[in-house]
Order: structure tokens, then sequence, then C-alpha cells
């Protein structure tokens, strides 16, 4: 479902990735694992297309994603990819609702089914009573919860998650890596994780290590 051929990304003389060839089937659980600054975050940037790469292609069921116009891009990136980072990124004005609604806004959705959507996800997720809470009245797992369901909202392809778990205590933690497991068996999504977490990466089906600026089968 998802390729890349060689993609380098340097910063200044840096070379931080060294020419990544990478695929995902669908319905795969993907996790690259690797120490900080070897690049992780980087590649997912780019595979989400937040960033672009120097060299090489990321090819999303064939269509070279960084040969769209800016518009198809941005429209590509919200109803194909889902992101969940180490800090939720949860508008602290809007409630948890409002929140999860906000990428099916931006996709046209209307108003009645966007909430419909959302409504369904929280409750799949635990969070049926927390709807009109705002960030700053839920608990860090409940925030991340709530992040993870904005980006469930748009039925994405891929979700992509950047060290999901890595600023939660033991026990939400455990309890977010066995959400995403529900959510993969579920709704067979297709997950890419990037961590440095090693409990967290040994539940995926395939396990990579980005040393030095390339992807190693671990």
């Amino acid at each position: 479902m998802i390729v890349t051929h060689s993609i380098k990304k340097s910063y200044g003389s840096l070379q931080v990735l060294k020419g990544i060839d990478f695929q995902v089937e669908k319905g795969d659980i993907v996790s690259i694992f690797g120490a900080s600054g070897a690049g992780k975050t980087t590649f997912l940037q780019i595979l989400g297309t937040l960033d672009n790469p120097e060299e090489g292609e990321v090819l999303y069921d064939d269509v070279n994603v960084f040969r769209l116009r800016e518009k198809q891009l941005s429209r590509f990136r919200n109803r194909h990819v889902g992101f969940v980072f180490q800090f939720h990124h949860l508008l602290p004005e809007f409630t948890a609702l409002e929140n999860v609604c906000i990428p099916a806004f931006i996709a046209g959705v209307s108003h009645k089914e966007a909430e419909q959507r959302a409504l369904e996800l929280l409750e799949e997720l635990n969070l049926a009573n927390r709807t009109d809470h705002k960030p700053a009245e839920l608990s860090g797992g409940e925030q991340q919860r709530v992040a993870v369901a904005r980006a469930l909202i748009n039925k994405p392809e891929v979700l992509l998650a950047d060290e999901p778990s890595g600023n939660l205590d033991s026990k939400n933690k455990n309890e977010l890596h066995e959400l995403l497991l529900r959510i993969h068996d579920e709704k067979n999504q297709t997950i890419v994780i990037v961590t440095h977490d090693k409990d967290l990466s040994v539940i995926a089906h395939r396990k990579l290590l980005m040393k030095d600026g390339k992807l190693f089968e671990d």
C-alpha cells in the first residue's frame, strides 16, 4: 500500500536519512525502533507528507504523493493519513468531541455526520462520558485516546504514530498499546509506529531498526 524509494534528507551538513527503501502492506503493523536522533521522526513526517524528502519517492497505491499540488497534497493528507504524536496537540479551548471533529470538518463532512462519527469513536475508546470535557479536564491517557479518535475520524488508510506512549506512565502506556492492537484487529487498520520503547515495538508484525540513517530488519 505504501512504498518509499531512496528517501534522503539532510539538515545542513548532517545527512539524517541515507536512502530509505520501505514498504507497508494493507493491515500491517510496522514498528521502527531506534535511538533518539536516529531519524525516525523525520522519516515518519516524510511518510505522512508533513515534510519533503530531498531525494526519493513516497507512493501510496502507486501514486507519487509529492507530485501532487499543494492543495491536493493537503487534501490527501487530511483524508488518507491519521497522526498520533507523543504530545497530543489537542486544542485547549475545544471539548474532546470538538477536537475529534476538526479533521472531518476540514474534509467537508457535515456537522451532523462528523459529530456522529466522533461520538462513535469516543464511545469505542471508552470516552463516552468525557465528550464535553476540555483537554485540561482529562488525564494524560484520556487526552491521548482523544488524539487517537481524532486521527481515525476520516477513516485513514494508515495511522502514523510518533512515540505515542512516550509521555505516558506505565499504566496508560500499556492501555495505549492494547488500544492500538484492538484498533488494528477491529478495523484492519494499517499502523506505522516509530518509538524507542521496546515494549511498544514488539506488538508489530514487522520490526525495523533505524540506525545511521538506514533501515534494517530487526
